[in-house]
């Protein structure tokens, strides 16, 4: 059964799309029932191949022409103009973030209550996509990624959009060591009685910071933990799948266009 997912698009930039995957549909295998995309979490490498062949196929009448992704590792690394890879690729290459200007490649970021962080240009011509964990938080890689996203391709924090994935949410984000991982800084998003994290509201201030407009900041407000019949959480299986979100500009019908990556 095919791969679902959940389509945005972010308002006055036609060109560009996203998606966030739901784990209901696909292939299915034991614990890891449901769409998993990822090589990389013990679940049948066949089975894993048919949900990412199932989504590629899925999106390509919608302008996507292949996807990008790298080994994610909880780090700040942003990859500039990744190269498209197969669904059969288990890719190698670490790094939590990509940016484009190329049409039709996709950027895919995979998480299990993690934030996938997917960012375009107003003009619709450049695009960024980031992995977002609390580590990602914790050394401002919403900031950062940011910064180094307009130093390439000379953009204007002011002029980009911004929309955040399913996730955990705040009443999920349990830090019972929170003084340890995170400390007297981040109080303002830690909840005492709960021992939880706002991520959702810290991932905002830290776009808002690096100069993104609040009014271009979205959110889709859907706590992977809470949900766990629709997407995959680590919070609540260790034994867990991904999903994937996307961002690409799409290629157009209309200019007939009809490039490869």
């Amino acid at each position: 059964m095919s791969v679902s997912y959940l389509p945005f698009a972010f308002p006055n930039i036609p060109h560009v799309r996203c998606a966030f995957q739901i784990r209901t549909n696909g292939a299915t295998n034991a614990g890891y029932a449901g769409g998993n995309i990822s090589y990389n979490v013990g679940d049948a490498p066949d089975t894993v191949m048919a949900n990412r062949t199932s989504l590629l196929e899925a999106l390509q009448p919608h302008g996507l022409v292949a996807w990008a992704e790298l080994l994610q590792v909880h780090g700040d690394t942003l990859v500039f103009e990744p190269c498209a890879i197969s669904p059969n690729d288990n890719v190698t290459i670490q790094g939590d973030g990509m940016a484009t200007i190329q049409p039709g490649l996709g950027l895919l970021i995979k998480t299990a209550d993690c934030q996938p962080l997917l960012l375009a240009h107003k003009a619709g011509g450049h695009i960024a996509a980031i992995h977002v964990g609390w580590r990602g938080n914790r050394c401002h890689f919403p900031q950062t990624a940011v910064e180094r996203f307009c130093k390439q391709y000379a953009l204007e924090p002011r002029d980009l959009v911004a929309v955040r994935g399913p996730s955990l949410g705040p009443g999920h984000a349990e830090f019972v060591n929170f003084e340890r991982e995170w400390g007297a800084a981040w109080q303002p998003w830690f909840d005492a009685d709960s021992r939880t994290m706002d991520l959702w509201a810290l991932t905002r201030a830290q776009l808002q910071e690096a100069g993104l407009l609040q009014r271009n900041i979205y959110g889709l407000d859907w706590c992977t933990a809470e949900n766990n019949d629709l997407f995959f959480s680590y919070r609540r299986h260790k034994s867990s799948g991904r999903q994937a979100s996307l961002i690409w500009i799409a290629i157009s019908a209309m200019d007939g266009s009809n490039q490869t990556i």
